[in-house]
């Protein structure tokens, strides 16, 4: 087989300066320079571009670009990280670096967003500062006073020829009012235009994968609906724990930290209908017609669960309630699965069944399309008795490729079926290099790109659809092990309908 280079050429982004706040956090120093010098290393990153890193820690630049350099070199060459394993080019590192200034100050003063205004324009060289990317890499709580705060300091008025953006992490909101409210803040310093609301699951390659995989193939897009395929299930495990998070999570949970962002917007790919084009506006117009075209969950096809005290593969778990700062009665769902169905020509009838969990058996999403049962009248007399399950998986970690599966006779006299498996690994057939996912989405942020973000309406879209569980949740979750594939009512809520999830790790 031909090997063929994953990374096509793309130009270099505008010139731009990058501003972090939240500078000395851990998704500064694990993910968003190692994807920086991801980028400068593709040659994607402006010649004329700075760095600006904003935080409360006193600090001088010099110090800064030290302790950057110490930690993000760790995480770029430490196996087992998401941006692990790759070679360190120091070179690349020390050109990226030298670009980093830092500014120590209290998002909360006026002052300090003063300061970064004059900063700005002293990096750049430019009295009106130039274009300017703002990544709020901090706690979602101030995510609204920040941009306000921004638009006080009038950092967000675009000079002329220049552009002014933000990028707001998840969680967006904690629900459906919040998000309302949240959207309604932040809309009144910046134009819809200017706000990059950030999933970091759409920088994933098979994720972007599936718009084209899709509508790319004329053998797949004519029986991708409700005349040809059965369920869908989607799923996102993982074998950690809370992993000394339990402040977070416990005003978070499974809940609010997967579903209304990952988990939905590997819903909506799945069952977009094909936009006239991929320009952001269309793409984005399709999925929010998905999400429109959804009902409300209903709590009856919902489950939430909480793991207890087991092994995952190797390693003793404690009970969820037993980690640090975790309440001794918590009612927080560490997993959930739920049942949806959308309201339209394309999939009415089809459910769609969507799970995710912590302290797993195994480590694994994937979206599984199970296309409806060939007849059997074809195999009577042969001692065939049941068809060939047929899946099509879209594998998305933690090796990323497609597998189809069908039947197929064995060799011999007799008419006997068995089941086969067509498998494309992407690592096998493209060279990929170490990456975060967060490289395309910086890289599309500072092109202007919106089509891997979520507009405001989309954010509502999806909190009204898990809002009617989170009003029920006021019952405890059901236990379920560590290193289980999640509790037993789970699978009461596919057997319901004559179904079964399919096994963890079954690649």
């Amino acid at each position: 087989m031909t090997e063929k280079t994953g990374r096509t050429s793309a130009p270099p982004a505008p010139a731009c300066t990058l501003v972090i706040f939240g500078a000395t956090g851990d998704l500064t120093h694990r993910l968003l320079m190692p994807a920086l010098y991801n980028l400068a290393r593709w040659k994607l990153l402006p010649e004329r571009f700075a760095i600006v890193g904003v935080s409360r820690k006193p600090m001088s630049s010099e110090d800064y670009r030290a302790d950057l350099t110490e930690r993000v070199r760790g995480f770029i060459t430490a196996r087992g990280t998401e941006a692990g394993g790759g070679f360190f080019d120091a070179a690349t590192w020390d050109g990226l670096v030298s670009r980093v200034s830092y500014l120590s100050g209290d998002l909360a003063d006026l002052e300090t967003f003063a300061r970064l205004k004059q900063h700005v324009a002293e990096v750049t060289g430019q009295r009106d500062g130039g274009s300017v990317l703002f990544y709020l890499a901090v706690a979602a709580q101030l995510f609204g006073p920040t941009v306000r705060q921004l638009g006080e300091a009038g950092l967000m008025r675009e000079p002329e020829g220049a552009w002014r953006r933000v990028i707001i992490e998840k969680p967006f909101g904690h629900d459906l009012a919040s998000a309302r409210a949240l959207n309604r803040e932040i809309l009144t310093s910046l134009s819809e235009g200017q706000v990059f609301r950030i999933d970091h699951f759409l920088g994933k390659e098979t994720v972007q994968n599936i718009l084209t995989f899709r509508f790319g193939n004329g053998m797949f897009e004519p029986v991708w609906n409700r005349d040809h395929i059965d369920h869908v299930q989607i799923t996102v495990a993982e074998t950690v724990g809370v992993e000394g998070r339990g402040r977070f999570y416990e005003a978070t949970g499974a809940l609010r930290d997967m579903v209304p962002n990952h988990l939905f917007q590997l819903f909506t790919l799945v069952a977009m209908e094909p936009p006239i084009s991929f320009a952001p506006e269309a793409v984005r117009d399709k999925k929010q017609e998905v999400l429109l075209a959804t009902p409300p969950a209903s709590p009856d096809a919902v489950v939430r669960g909480q793991y207890r005290a087991g092994r995952v593969q190797e390693r003793t778990m404690a009970d969820y309630r037993r980690e640090p700062d975790v309440a001794a009665d918590s009612r927080t769902e560490t997993f959930v699965a739920l049942r949806l169905g959308i309201d339209n020509w394309r999939w009415a009838g089809v459910p769609f069944y969507l799970r995710t969990g912590k302290a797993m058996t195994h480590r694994d999403t994937e979206i599984a399309i199970r296309f409806k049962q060939a007849p059997l009248a074809l195999f009577r007399g042969t001692g065939v008795e049941e068809a060939i399950e047929n899946w099509l998986v879209l594998q998305l970690q933690p090796d990323e490729g497609i597998s189809l599966q069908f039947g197929a006779k064995v060799p011999g006299p007799a008419v006997r079926l068995d089941t086969v498996k067509m498998r494309f690994c992407y690592k096998d057939f493209f060279k990929v290099e170490p990456s975060t996912g967060y490289e395309t989405l910086i890289y599309d942020a500072m092109i202007g790109d919106s089509t891997l973000y979520q507009r405001a309406d989309m954010i509502e879209a999806g909190w009204r659809i898990v809002q009617p569980i989170i009003d029920a949740a006021d019952r405890d979750p059901v236990p379920y092990a560590a290193g289980s594939a999640g509790p037993r009512e789970a699978d009461d809520l596919l057997a319901r309908d004559g179904r079964a999830w399919r096994p963890l790790g079954d690649h």
